[in-house]
Order: structure tokens, then C-alpha cells, then sequence
């Protein structure tokens, strides 16, 4: 029987408001300001010229010295350089007003406090711990590093199963979510109004209903893409409570690099999910947008579930106080004839130790055979660069599957502006010829593998809040290097002429955007 579908809106709200309340809304208002000031000092402080253009140099040269002088990376640092160069007096504002977070520093200090303080709520079984350091000491280091960040338990005896495609994820999240018995999370990056979510949203009215306590949590963009700013009211009326989390102010905060892009369903506190699949039409092809959509996901059963548990009830108290964590991580956990350890983990853009990227280069520089990347896009910085490129010299197995037909031309174009170095080091590039790939996985020497939500840029490395699972000889590993093998047969692999060989324009357009790439 097919599954009832509710939708509670007909046209979603595009256009012209998602530019004003976008980055790229942002860096136009900037160059209108540098326009507009420069106008007006040429015209009101024309006798006084030389001195305010030699009082603007000093200024610029001394943003520029404390740029050189901080821990920023270095790439991001040539993009500010180059701002602050370019726009004036303007462009060292924006860096001084996005550095200091004036307006945010209010959240980074509540988060945080929410972190520290239930750190403590889930607690590391020793005898895990214990085997594996016996089995993988570098795993169970990463359990240790990982935990500087919020609480992170190894788990074994858990089941994860393996969804080459979005289709099939969401397949399973129907069945597991009519199970429900007590408590359904949800938070996503996007929701939009289709085939996807009117199934799922049918089966989550329904148990309402019923007395299961429903919880959706999504990013504020969709207020400015796919969502009216009033859904979480239309959503209350049908007995789910619901937040948005960071709803956007046009030109006001510099948290508009701080989105939600986690993917967590978690059920009852025994069944999770977590991936690249957002709830929205497209990452089931249930509509066309860049061809063939290829996504990844897993289900997670068992004790491994309680890190993802934590980390939605963490985001939930910012805006919804809740004092009662125990009540949903106190649960009976089945175990599974899982020989594996797994542990979910969180990323958030208030922690300076840029935990997504430095799993992704653990995994780099301790791979014997081989690693292999699904990613959608390629926005590397110096550090996560040359490390690719030592793997690959040091004569590990290097391949990175990217789309075959771009979401984002702009992000494209800079992507394949890094060919050149990573083919040269013997990094193997594949492009996705049937459509788009958005899956986020690493899988290394049949043992080791990450599927999440982290991309390989700067908005998931460092600004977004993420989540991702790092399985250690867990069954479904074999599964995720087949699939990685299987997309790659429906790839073209990239030569040395991708890049040359592209338009003057296109050309142009990756230079440009290397630039800016930390901004992107």
C-alpha cells in the first residue's frame, strides 16, 4: 500500500529574498558600501584627499600585520589580505567586525556552555575503550581528541546498515519511523515540501496523534528557500514541536556561516540515522535537478545511537530549554553480532580545533592501502592539500569521486582548479557522469570509514554545525568500498586537460573563486 502524503503549503517562498539573506547578498552590500563611501569622500573631503587616503593605508597595513600574525589558516588569510587590499577602509572593517562577532558572541557562550555542561550525560564503557586500543590505537585516540569537542563513547555491538542511495534511506526511515514507541528527533539541513517530506510528515502527524513525542529541527535558510518563515507554527498545530534554528537577519549578524548541516532522525533512542540526505524531493530523484542524484546514508541499532541522541538534545537546548537529557539516553540497547566499534561525533564552528577536517587527515595519513572520497565539492586548504598529495607520493591508493554535472558552477570551477596538483602527485580525480554527487564518505584499507554530512570545504570544515560516524572493522565497510567502486564505473576520470582545456571563462571563474574559496 502506497504511503499518504500531507502537505500544508503549495508554493515556497525563492527568488529574490534568498539573495538578500545570503553570503552572496552580504559581499554585494559590502562593494555598494565601498562605492557609496568612496563617492562621498571624493566629494565632501576632496582637500583632505592625501590624508585620508594616507590614513587609510596605515589602517589597512595594520589589519593587514594582525592578519599575518594570527592562527587563521593560510588560505584564508591570502582571501582577507586580498579584501581588505581591494575595498579600502571597508574591507578591514568587514574583517574587524566578522572577527570580533559582535553579535554572536552571546550564542558561541551559550553553546559552549550547553556542551560542557552535559558532557558528562553519556559515559565511555572502559572494557570498549580497552579493546579497542587493543585492536586500533589510532581510533581510540581519536575517541580521546574527539571528546575535547562533546562527549564522544566508542560503541560495539551495534548494527549499521549501508544506503548507496538516498531512495533507499529514505525507504527505511518510513518503516523505522512507524515503529516509533516514545520520542522521534529529526534535524536537517533542508526540508522542503514534496513526495519525501509529505510521507514522512503524514507518518510524524500520525504518531503525535498517538502520544510519540515529535521533535523537527531545521536551518533557518529554509525560511529563505524552500520553507514560509511561519512553518514551525503550521507544524505545532498537528502536535510536533519544532524549531528553526538560526532564522536569518538580512545584513545584521556574522552568523550566517554558523548553519545547521546535520542530518540526524533518531527513534526512540535505539535506531538512528545519519548521512547526506536532506528531506527534500531531489536526493530521492523523485525530481531532476542535476541529473542523477547520488547520496549515501546509514542506519545505526544499538548503543552507538546515544552519541547522535546527545548531540540533537545539545542543539535542541539552545532554544528550547530541556533539562531532561536521562530520560532519552537512559535505554535498553540490544546488542547486535557487531564485531566493530562505532561512534558518531559533532562538529561545531565555536571549537578551534577543526575536528571534521582533522578526522579526514587522521584517516589520510595513517591509510597503508588506500583512501577513497565521495565528495561534492573541493575547496582544500594548505593543510588538508598537502596531505592528500603525501598519501598519494607515499604510495597509497588516492581517489576522489566529484560530480559529473555541478550544483554550483562557481564551486566547480574552483574545484578543478586543483586537478592539476593532485593528478601530478598521483591523486586519481573521477567526475560523476550521471548527475550530482552529495555523499560525504572516507573508506580506507577495508577497516576504516566516515559517512556524515562533512564536506570537503570551508563552510563544513569550519562554519557549519556537522556530524559524521567513524566505523572501525564494522560488517558494513565492504559494502561502502563495493558502492565506492561500483560509482566510479559510471565516472569519467579526470585528466591534466580538465582544467586547460575548459573555457576562458570557466577558467577565469576558478581563479577568481580560489580566491574567495574560505568564503564560498
Amino acid at each position: 500500500m502506497e504511503n499518504k502524503e500531507l502537505r500544508l503549503i503549495t508554493k515556497p517562498k525563492k527568488g529574490l529574498m534568498k539573495l538578500i539573506f545570503s553570503r552572496t547578498g552580504m559581499v554585494l552590500l559590502l562593494l555598494l558600501a565601498t562605492a557609496l563611501g568612496l563617492f562621498t569622500i571624493f566629494s565632501f573631503f576632496a582637500e583632505w584627499i592625501a590624508q585620508i587616503a594616507g590614513g587609510v593605508e596605515l589602517f589597512n597595513l595594520i589589519v593587514i600585520i594582525y592578519l599575518i600574525n594570527t592562527d587563521m589558516d593560510s588560505t584564508a588569510k591570502v582571501t582577507w589580505i586580498l579584501i581588505v587590499a581591494s575595498t579600502s577602509v571597508f574591507g578591514a572593517i568587514f574583517y574587524l567586525y566578522t572577527k570580533s562577532d559582535i553579535l554572536n558572541r552571546q550564542v558561541k557562550n551559550t553553546y559552549r556552555q550547553i556542551f560542557h555542561e552535559h558532557k558528562h550525560e553519556i559515559t565511555q564503557d572502559q572494557e570498549t575503550l580497552n579493546r579497542l586500543k587493543e585492536v586500533s590505537p589510532d581510533s581510540a585516540a581519536l575517541v580521546h581528541y574527539l571528546n575535547h569537542n562533546e562527549a564522544v563513547i566508542a560503541a560495539t555491538g551495534s548494527e549499521i546498515t549501508y544506503y548507496p542511495l538516498g531512495e533507499l534511506k529514505w525507504a527505511a526511515m518510513l518503516e523505522e519511523l512507524k515503529k516509533a514507541e516514545k520520542f522521534i528527533f529529526m534535524e536537517y539541513f533542508i526540508i522542503d515540501e514534496g513526495k519525501m517530506w509529505g510521507q514522512i510528515l503524514q507518518i510524524l502527524k500520525e504518531k503525535a496523534e498517538q502520544g510519540v513525542e515529535v521533535r523537527v529541527m531545521y536551518d533557518g535558510t529554509c525560511a529563505m528557500s524552500t520553507l514560509p518563515y511561519g512553518y514551525p507554527e503550521m507544524l505545532k498545530k498537528l502536535g510536533i514541536q519544532c524549531a528553526m534554528f538560526s532564522p536569518l537577519t538580512p545584513f545584521v549578524s556574522t552568523h550566517y556561516n554558523y548553519r545547521d548541516h546535520r542530518k540526524i532522525l533518531v527513534i526512540d533512542g535505539k535506531v538512528a540515522f545519519n548521512g547526506g540526505v536532506n528531506l527534500a524531493d531531489e536526493y530521492i530523484n523523485a525530481i531532476d535537478k542535476f541529473g542523477h542524484w547520488k547520496d549515501t546514508a546509514i542506519r545505526i541499532k544499538g548503543e552507538a545511537v546515544k552519541n547522535l541522541t546527545l548531540m540533537f538534545l545539545n542543539m535542541w537546548a539552545y532554544d528550547v530549554k530541556d533539562p531532561e537529557y536521562q530520560k532519552y539516553l537512559d535505554v535498553d540497547y540490544e546488542k547486535y553480532p557487531e564485531s566493530g566499534f562505532a561512534f558518531s561525533y559533532g562538529v561545531n564552528p565555536f571549537d578551534r580545533h577543526r575536528i571534521g577536517e582533522h578526522v579526514y587527515m587522521d584517516i589520510i595519513n595513517r591509510a597503508q592501502n588506500y583512501v577513497h572520497i565521495m565528495t561534492p565539492y573541493l575547496i582544500l586548504d594548505d593543510e588538508l592539500l598537502q596531505a592528500l598529495k603525501f598519501a598519494a607520493l607515499r604510495g597509497v591508493d588516492v581517489k576522489i569521486i566529484l560530480p559529473g554535472i555541478p550544483d554550483k558552477k562557481a564551486v566547480y570551477c574552483l574545484a578543478k582548479t586543483y586537478f592539476d596538483t593532485l593528478l601530478e602527485a598521483g591523486v586519481e580525480i573521477y567526475l560523476y557522469t550521471p548527475g550530482f554527487v552529495h555523499a560525504k564518505v572516507f573508506v580506507s584499507d577495508d577497516v576504516k570509514a566516515v559517512v556524515g554530512t562533512i564536506n570537503l570545504d570551508y563552510r563544513s570544515l569550519y562554519h557549519h554545525f556537522e556530524c559524521a560516524t567513524y566505523m572501525y572493522d564494522c560488517s558494513c565497510i565492504p559494502e561502502i568500498e563495493e558502492d565506492f567502486l561500483a560509482t566510479m564505473a559510471k565516472c569519467r576520470k579526470a585528466t591534466f586537460h580538465d582544467y586547460s582545456k575548459g573555457t576562458l571563462t570557466d577558467r577565469l571563474t576558478g581563479r577568481v573563486a580560489r580566491l574567495f574559496g574560505p568564503l564560498l
